[in-house]
């Protein structure tokens, strides 16, 4: 297990809050951020997949992390996604991240294109490592499903080698553990940080040398991820994933993005979470009684919110 990555550990992929006029609700995304810290993540990765970023506009997402950390959320401690298809927006977003003071930023690759070139690819993000400049660290964002634009071993090892320091790690969401491990096999030794999308990956990460996770599920499995990531490479570590599993299981029965909402609507009260921007649909009330029940069967139960 990497013990000293800059963002080891759990950090939850943060679900943004809305208002039924689908506009962000930053008090309230600012409340569950409180209570993932309050609760055994060690950072936010806001601005992700399931923080629907890209349902999200650029000005919203800057008054997003500029709102989060006017209420008190530490920029120290997020982990904002800014990666674009629009290099200048990229650029744009992960400048505003780092005056903030934020410590890293989570980078898609430019996602409309499809099939670039490696030598593309390294243009793109040699542009916005030179352009951005200053002393954040960048992440890249492992998702083929969603962009259809791999990180390949290659390409990174040429950011590496011509940005030392600066490309510090990646989330791989491939759902690949062979995938995951090559990134560490290749380039942890280096202190390259390498990150799990994916919670039933967790034990046998941190067991090959990764650095935590960064998932969805976390929003309201975060309290056994913590438990995973102490006990690593232990027994009671290896029980706890057993859970982190299970958990990881009945979220992604349903859709992933309406059923989370609906699982913090419930332990929240507040039906308010269960606001999210088209195409993303709230869930009908069989599937919610569906995937409550499977969570509760699981018997974890979720810490009251504040």
């Amino acid at each position: 297990m990497m013990r000293d990555a800059l963002f080891g550990g759990v950090n939850a992929a943060v679900l943004t809050a809305m208002n039924a006029d689908l506009s962000v609700d930053l008090d309230r995304m600012a409340a569950h951020s409180r209570w993932l810290l309050a609760n055994g993540c060690n950072g936010l990765g806001v601005l992700g997949t399931t923080g629907e970023a890209n349902s999200i506009g650029i000005s919203e997402r800057l008054a997003l992390m500029e709102g989060l950390a006017e209420r008190g959320i530490s920029p120290a401690v997020m982990l904002p996604g800014t990666g674009t298809p629009a290099l200048t927006d990229t650029v744009l977003l992960t400048r505003r991240a780092a005056e903030l003071g934020c410590r890293g930023a989570l980078l898609l690759p430019p996602f409309f294109y499809k099939n670039p070139s490696e030598d593309g690819l390294f243009a793109y993000f040699s542009e916005v490592i030179e352009r951005v400049g200053g002393d954040i660290k960048l992440y890249l964002y492992h998702f083929p499903a969603q962009s259809a634009v791999p990180f390949t071993v290659a390409l990174i090892a040429r950011l590496l080698a011509a940005y030392p320091g600066k490309v510090k790690g990646i989330k791989d969401s491939s759902g690949d553990f062979a995938n995951t491990k090559s990134y560490v096999d290749a380039f942890a030794k280096d202190g390259f940080e390498v990150y799990c999308g994916d919670d039933g990956a967790l034990f046998d990460l941190l067991e090959a040398g990764g650095a935590g996770c960064i998932t969805a599920a976390s929003n309201v499995g975060c309290a056994v991820s913590a438990q995973v990531y102490a006990q690593a490479g232990t027994e009671a570590g290896r029980q706890a994933q057993v859970t982190l599993a299970a958990i990881r299981k009945a979220v992604t029965s349903v859709a992933l993005i309406p059923g989370l909402k609906a699982l913090v609507a419930r332990n929240t009260g507040n039906p308010a979470w269960n606001e999210q921007r088209p195409p993303h649909m709230k869930l009908d009330a069989a599937t919610s009684q569906r995937l409550f029940a499977a969570f509760d069967g699981i018997g974890v139960k979720l810490a009251a919110a504040a």
